[in-house]
């Protein structure tokens, strides 16, 4: 199978990249490289006769209908996207121009593509979501795939409106397509922005590490490996039209995942312990919801699918990670944004 994978050079899509090309697909990586996008997280995978790369901006139509028209895939896996919640509290407008305009452009090129191809029964547009486009959950309860949407940030918009436009571009044009909606993804090669990576890379330096209020806001945590493959299994298997919502089934408070990463840190790397004591809690930040979970029934039951690392387990293969990889991530400390208070404006 020939998989065109937008975003393959980000966090989720270069984990999906390297699995893909492990199992023997072709794949065709198209990716802006903007400031997450990074060519090292799939240098494994580069050297491969199986692996091609684009640098292609999703917005740039007449771009994608070169990609498409020479590269010919079978489906489309559609990760490409701005991501960073505080960086759209920030600056919306790039949101909303990548996220939502740059999905249009992909709907239609790969629309345009599938007629051009006579509209091949096996062809999938795969487009990759999250959880956050739900809003926020109460103590209990959990989103399933016909919660209705509840966006609260300029990024969960965003990913809102572009689920919208796939699933309108399935009932007017007929394009076939699959949706998938995640719960916060972990693991190697995390943009150091993002909460885990922050925290490792805070407690490993001995700075104050931050958590947002009071530590209580509760997430679903997937290892990105793991998530990698449930979205391989739906771009081959899953119903045309259908939506799923992949979970890690591992719930935890924002306060408990920072200290079972401190004491993986006291562990793997004991000067500096105990390095709890660096928790600082900080003011949080606007609209941040307090519970997301994922019923992930509907993916288990038609697919298979459950996710096979524990958040224990997977965090600390992530500490593990980043302590040996250095040369990895300290470059990308001086990228614009990194290490600073973002999203605070009211």
């Amino acid at each position: 199978m020939k998989i065109l994978v937008t975003g393959g050079a980000g966090f989720i899509g270069s984990a999906v990249v390297r699995l893909a090309v492990s199992r023997g697909h072709d794949v065709v990586n198209v990716d802006a490289l903007t400031y997450a996008a990074n060519p090292a997280n799939v240098a494994e995978a580069a050297d491969s006769p199986r692996y091609r790369f684009e640098q292609v901006d999703i917005r740039d139509r007449a771009a994608l209908d070169r990609v498409f028209a020479s590269h010919r895939p079978d489906v489309v896996m559609h990760l490409a996207a701005e991501s960073h919640v505080d960086r759209s509290i920030d600056g919306p407008a790039a949101f909303i121009e990548t996220n939502v305009i740059g999905t249009f452009n992909m709907l239609e090129a790969a629309r345009a593509y599938w007629i051009a191809q006579g509209r091949p029964g096996e062809f999938r547009f795969h487009h990759i979501s999250t959880d956050e486009v739900f809003g926020s959950l109460g103590d209990t309860g959990q989103f399933t795939e016909t919660t209705p949407y509840d966006p609260r940030s300029p990024y969960s918009a965003s990913k809102a409106g572009s689920d919208h436009l796939v699933r309108a571009w399935h009932e007017t044009y007929g394009l076939p397509v699959v949706l998938t909606n995640c719960s916060n993804n972990y693991g190697p090669y995390h943009f150091p922005e993002k909460l885990v990576p922050v925290v490792i890379l805070k407690a490993l330096a001995g700075e104050p590490i931050p958590v947002y209020g009071d530590g209580g806001n509760v997430r679903d945590w997937l290892y990105v490996e793991d998530h990698a493959d449930a979205l391989l299994l739906v771009v081959e298997k899953g119903r045309v039209g259908s939506s799923y919502n992949i979970g890690g089934e591992n719930e935890a408070k924002n306060i408990d995942l920072v200290r079972t990463i401190c004491a993986h840190m006291d562990d793997l790397h004991p000067e500096g312990a105990p390095h709890a004591d660096l928790i600082t809690f900080v003011s949080d930040r606007p609209g941040h919801d307090r519970r997301y979970a994922i019923d992930p029934s509907r993916i288990r039951t038609e697919l298979g699918w459950r996710p096979s690392v524990t958040v224990e387990e997977g965090l600390r293969r992530t500490v593990e990670w980043y302590l040996t990889r250095r040369d990895w991530w300290q470059p990308l400390l001086s990228r614009d944004g990194v290490g600073k208070r973002l999203g605070q404006a009211g």
